[in-house]
């Protein structure tokens, strides 16, 4: 008992410390840490807009002159995601940087979250923020696979997209598929999404992402079934994919693993895959250097040519 009231203590003790903000922090880690890279963007020179949609108002940040860059986030995240790629893309792109509905300030906020509603969200955000010349969409995780079905839907607004671990095919991990349940099977989920020489999240963080799975957005998509899903698919179509593809991969993503990626590059027409060492599943944030310079340098480059262009050069 005695052991108990000294670590008690200590607690406080710390907390006292750290102050107001450490106790949010430990309280709520994963909101603290999304305000944060949220703030990066406004210091980035972003300003929020909100969008009113026939799926509910939409929050976008936007900022930056040139050609149209789109930043698309995986599930569960937000537009913060890209707090460390935004300032080397603002000297040479406007910039829109989406919570995809359902995320972040995005509506609708509470109960299931279908596929439609995330994609039909996007659609009608692109159609007011987005002007007349094709746009470059960057997308990971599920911010890819919307990429690639807008694109597939939309190609003459698409001059190029950018898939960084994720695409609209259906994926080889199901036995990662149930939401974490336990901070032990919470550390299970980030061992394959991270690589292994990087350091894991602490414990009090995978007890918020457990409470996350619950009642967050990836719990409310999950929540209709893989049966929902199977529309937005891509499966047999991607041969007809009339925009070039830059894949960008992790290669410790065991997530969504390289396999995955080189069946998107022997489907599409026109497709290149770089591969980033020693990053996994949203190298954006694991490993904010290599990936920006990866971005940076696939954008300096033309589009991926068709395959089926060289064949036709060959011949002659």
């Amino acid at each position: 008992m005695r052991m108990k009231y000294v670590l008690l203590s200590s607690v406080v003790l710390l907390l006292s410390a750290l102050g107001a903000a450490g106790y949010i922090f430990w309280r709520h880690p994963l909101d603290t840490l999304a305000w944060m890279h949220r703030r990066d963007l406004k210091n980035a020179g972003m300003q929020e807009r909100m969008i009113t949609t026939p799926f509910g108002q939409q929050a976008a940040w936007i900022g930056g002159s040139g050609p149209t860059l789109v930043l698309l986030h995986g599930a569960g995240d937000q537009a913060g995601a890209w707090n460390q790629l935004v300032p080397a893309l603002l000297p040479h792109y406007r910039v829109i940087a989406l919570d995809l509905a359902g995320h972040g300030d995005s509506e609708p906020k509470k109960g299931p979250l279908p596929l439609g509603t995330i994609y039909g969200g996007l659609e009608s955000v692109l159609n007011a923020t987005n002007d007349e010349k094709p746009a470059v969409i960057l997308g990971n995780s599920l911010g890819g696979w919307m990429a690639m079905l807008y694109a597939y839907r939309n190609p003459a607004r698409v001059q190029r997209v950018i898939v960084v671990d994720g695409g609209p095919l259906k994926g080889e991990r199901p036995d990662l598929v149930e939401l974490p349940r336990t901070r032990a099977e919470a550390a299970t989920l980030f061992d394959n999404i991270l690589d292994p020489g990087t350091p894991r999240l602490p414990g009090f963080v995978l007890d918020d992402v457990v409470r996350e799975a619950v009642t967050g957005p990836i719990g409310r998509m999950t929540s209709l079934g893989a049966a929902a899903m199977e529309p937005y698919l891509l499966e047999g179509k991607l041969p007809e994919m009339n925009v070039p593809v830059d894949i960008v991969w992790g290669d410790a993503d065991r997530l969504i693993p390289m396999s995955y990626a080189k069946r998107l590059e022997a489907q599409l027409p026109a497709a290149r895959l770089t591969v980033l060492p020693r990053c996994g599943h949203a190298p954006q944030q694991e490993c904010p250097i290599t990936f920006t310079r990866a971005i940076m340098q696939l954008l300096s480059q033309p589009v991926p040519e068709s395959k089926f262009a060289a064949k036709r050069e060959t011949r002659r």
